[in-house]
């Protein structure tokens, strides 16, 4: 899969959590989430638990609570969508500090900021402790279909090829005294992202021509072999497996 590729969210450390092989984290999260999503709503206790379980994860892993909490700040459009359903869902009403709101917009609103929450909690530890390479290789080992791994994988690489490309054409505008101050920039600004996207086309093909010469047959090879033991499966379970404990709780009670 290449040469190692780190991203902001990754934070080095040598815990047991970031010493999980990459599909047993993959798969532990992905479950987590689909138990949270299928709690019921009315068992605010039970999300209250799933949010100790990710704190406590987090813990193991040291990942500090302040970082985890500045990466969630990107579920803030939806916060805003479920803020707004108490005032504009219909139903019962109910008065909350002089204002009528919904009753079941108020529950709609809960169900989302709550589940959305530890989804995006879960999903920011998991890119906490786990290099995108290391990723691309986990999702290969669960048999995600090989095109869509190759598809992520030039994706992620692409991303900071297109990146800097862009720098080094906004450094050359700015060198020649050209400054955006409105609307009239805009021509500029549309022609820089039509050559923007001619270069990257032209560096994709050179790029696939040169691995067509090099022997590419439509899939990579694997360098790295990622295995598991059941140890380690089993220490990946513990997180969904207490959540499914607290959600079939959450039915009966």
């Amino acid at each position: 899969m290449g040469a190692g590729h780190a991203h902001k969210l990754y934070r080095h450390g040598h815990t047991p959590v970031h010493d999980l092989p990459p599909h047993c984290k993959l798969a532990a999260t992905f479950a987590f989430v689909v138990v949270v999503v299928s709690t019921p709503r009315e068992a605010v206790w039970a999300f209250g638990l799933y949010a100790v379980l990710i704190a406590a994860a987090a813990a193991v892993a040291r990942i500090p609570a302040g970082f985890l909490l500045r990466r969630l700040l990107i579920e803030v459009p939806f916060v805003a969508f479920a803020v707004l359903m108490p005032f504009v869902a219909e139903g019962e009403r109910v008065e909350v500090l002089g204002m009528s709101l919904s009753v079941s917009g108020l529950w709609g609103a809960w169900n989302v900021l709550a589940k959305g929450t530890l989804g995006v909690a879960a999903s920011v530890l998991l890119a906490s402790t786990t290099e995108l390479r290391a990723l691309l290789l986990g999702l290969q080992r669960l048999k995600l279909p090989p095109l869509l791994v190759q598809i992520a994988s030039f994706m992620i690489r692409y991303g900071d090829v297109v990146t800097d490309e862009l720098r080094r054409m906004s450094i050359a505008r700015r060198s020649r005294g050209f400054e955006a101050g409105g609307i009239r920039h805009w021509g500029v600004l549309a022609k820089t992202a039509g050559a923007l996207f001619i270069r990257s086309y032209e560096r994709g093909e050179r790029v696939y021509l040169a691995m067509v010469s090099r022997g590419y047959t439509g899939s990579m090879p694997v360098i790295d072999e990622v295995t598991a033991s059941r140890a380690q499966w089993a220490y990946a379970a513990v997180l969904p497996v207490t959540a499914l404990a607290v959600c079939l709780m959450g039915w009966t009670l």
